[in-house]
C-alpha cells in the first residue's frame, strides 16, 4: 500500500472533543483498511489568515500530521468524507516518496563541483532544449512593408 500524509485543520474545541474528532478521522481510516503510522500534533497557532469553512470563520485551528498507509481508492473517499466533517477546517493529503530509491548517495559524489555533479548536469541538458521565453524578441520578417506598432 502506498504512504500518504495527511495534514489536517481541526477547529478550536476542548481536548475531549478533539480526541472525539481524532478517533473519528481514524476510524474512518480503519474502515477502509488503511494503518496509521503516526498521528503528530503540531499544536494549537493562529491561522495565517482567517478562513471560511462550513458557514463559520476560523482565526485559530489544531494542526494534526497523519502519516497512513492506505490504499489509492480510499484516499479519494477520505477526502470526500473529511470534506463534509464539520470540525475538519481544511485537509490536504500528501503521497510520501519511497526514501530507499535515491539513498545511494556516497560522499564523493557530494564533494564533486556543481558543474560535475550529475544531477546538476542533467539540469542543464535540460535547460538548453528548452526555449528561454524571455528573450524571444520580435521577428520582423512577418510579411508587412512597415512595423505595425510605430505612432
Amino acid at each position: 500500500m502506498p504512504a500518504y500524509e495527511f495534514a489536517m485543520m481541526f477547529r478550536a474545541m476542548p481536548k475531549s472533543e478533539l480526541k472525539t474528532c481524532l478517533k473519528r478521522v481514524s476510524q474512518a481510516i480503519f474502515d477502509r483498511g488503511g494503518i496509521i503510522k503516526n498521528i503528530e500534533n503540531l499544536g494549537f497557532k493562529p491561522m495565517p489568515y482567517k478562513t471560511s469553512s462550513h458557514g463559520l470563520v476560523h482565526r485559530e485551528a489544531n494542526y494534526f500530521v497523519l502519516k497512513v498507509d492506505t490504499a489509492t481508492q480510499a484516499v479519494a473517499d477520505l477526502k470526500e468524507e473529511y470534506s463534509r466533517d464539520v470540525d475538519i477546517i481544511r485537509q490536504r493529503v500528501y503521497k510520501v516518496q519511497d526514501e530507499t530509491e535515491n539513498s545511494a548517495c556516497t560522499l564523493e559524489e557530494e564533494m564533486l563541483p556543481p558543474a560535475y555533479r550529475e544531477d546538476v548536469q542533467k539540469m542543464i541538458k535540460i535547460g538548453k532544449t528548452q526555449v528561454n521565453r524571455f528573450t524571444y524578441k520580435f521577428k520582423y520578417n512577418s510579411g508587412l512593408d512597415y512595423y505595425p506598432f510605430q505612432k
